[in-house]
């Protein structure tokens, strides 16, 4: 899209003076602010939307797959928490994926396994073979409806699975922005004088269009949802999860085994090092997870919180590299914490929170519906603190800094 300019109409009359043009006129505003990563979009997307709530800001953009791009709680001059990949603007295209960023992004799942929608029948399953759908990957969605408040995104898309099935669909997206009242109702809490905070709730809609059904002969895909955050030194992703029981509670392995002295586990919490320097995805196994999960950034001192639908008696779909797996082995909700590959190239740095559906098995003309929603909070840590607990279940001063941690999930 050309960018976008401020400039005079020129009126004409009989016996009037020249109108002299306007000047271009554009604010300036810090880098890893609001206000820039939002002129920087619009210079790709002149219809990117902006909700807004008091100075609370999110920007969402159709042209780009219906992403949340970023988010702010302090207007325009405020931090923008999401990670935005401005090189990956304005180049050619890549045949694998194209990774703009945003703060919370709708993708389909599973990326491997015998259902995949990341490779074509009777490929090998490596990287030269990945292939991102164009539908959540290039193609622009469409804005249904919009005010200041929320935003509706659809796409009707087609795409082929590993088992050759030709899967006809369409995604409903409601995202709206919440203000003080409507975050305090969803999460039970009390969001204090001194916190800043900006909050907005995604609704994601996966509709059957075609003709046969969705069912273990054809495959079936599942709503995965993505939050890309800028990393720091100082932050810690935080996943809650079930205590008790037995068996492994995390998949740590998926990109080979993630260092220990990169997580710790206590009997109910997992804590996960988000510096952007190390690559390692995990993944909590269904019976174990919770609708909540978070990060901390200590030094910025800025709370993040991921609430998100779970079904801990669901069929998750395997989403590793591998057809050998069972169909039915996948992990609920994933963290993904970015870091240079073996020749030092990196895309990020970044990290991620994500959340899946259970497959959808539907029949024609059937939905299934995953909430994920994102809330940022920062201020007083007193207030902060009461948060932490009343959500992820730890307080603040009970995350362990980066580099502290020793236990292997796996085993444990």
């Amino acid at each position: 899209m050309p960018a976008m300019v401020f400039a005079a109409v020129a009126l004409s009359a009989c016996n009037e003076k020249p109108k002299e043009k306007a000047v271009e006129t554009t604010t300036e505003f810090a880098p890893g602010s609001l206000g820039y990563d939002e002129q920087f979009l619009r210079k790709h997307d002149s219809n990117l939307v902006r909700l807004e709530a008091g100075n609370a800001v999110v920007l969402v953009s159709a042209k780009y797959q219906g992403k949340v791009f970023t988010s702010s709680a302090g207007g325009d001059y405020g931090s923008s928490f999401g990670w935005i990949n401005y090189k990956a603007f304005g180049g050619p295209l890549d045949l694998h994926m194209n990774a703009y960023g945003g703060e919370n992004r709708f993708w389909l799942g599973p990326e491997g396994g015998r259902y995949s929608v990341f490779f074509q029948p009777g490929d090998s399953m490596v990287f030269d073979k990945w292939k991102t759908p164009p539908p959540v990957d290039t193609e622009e969605w469409n804005v249904t409806a919009a005010d200041k408040q929320s935003v509706i995104l659809t796409k009707t898309m087609q795409v082929t699975n590993y088992m050759g099935s030709k899967l006809d669909m369409t995604v409903n997206r409601r995202i709206s922005i919440a203000g003080k009242n409507a975050i305090e109702q969803e999460l039970g809490i009390a969001i204090g004088d001194s916190i800043a905070y900006t909050g907005y709730l995604t609704v994601n809609t996966l509709t059957n269009a075609g003709s046969a059904a969705w069912n273990e002969k054809s495959g079936m895909p599942c709503i995965w949802i993505l939050d890309m955050f800028n990393p720091s030194p100082a932050t810690t992703i935080i996943i809650p999860f079930k205590p008790g029981g037995k068996g492994k509670i995390a998949t740590t392995d998926y990109f080979g085994e993630i260092p220990a002295d990169r997580i710790t586990l206590t009997d109910k919490t997992l804590f996960f090092t988000a510096d952007g320097k190390s690559r390692g995805k995990l993944g909590i196994v269904p019976e174990k997870v919770m609708p909540f999960a978070g990060s901390y950034d200590a030094a910025a001192n800025v709370l993040t919180i991921a609430h998100f639908t779970v079904d801990n008696q669901g069929r998750y779909l395997n989403q590793e590299w591998n057809t050998v797996k069972p169909v039915f082995s996948g992990d609920a909700m994933n963290a993904y914490n970015d870091g240079p590959l073996a020749d030092g190239a990196q895309m990020g740095p970044f990290y991620e929170i994500e959340s899946v559906s259970p497959a959808a098995a539907l029949s024609p003309g059937q939905s299934i519906e995953h909430r994920h929603d994102v809330y940022h909070f920062t201020g007083s840590k007193d207030q902060l603190d009461a948060i932490a607990q009343k959500l992820l279940g730890v307080p603040l001063t009970a995350i362990p800094s980066p580099q502290t941690s020793n236990i292997n999930p796996q085993t444990h």
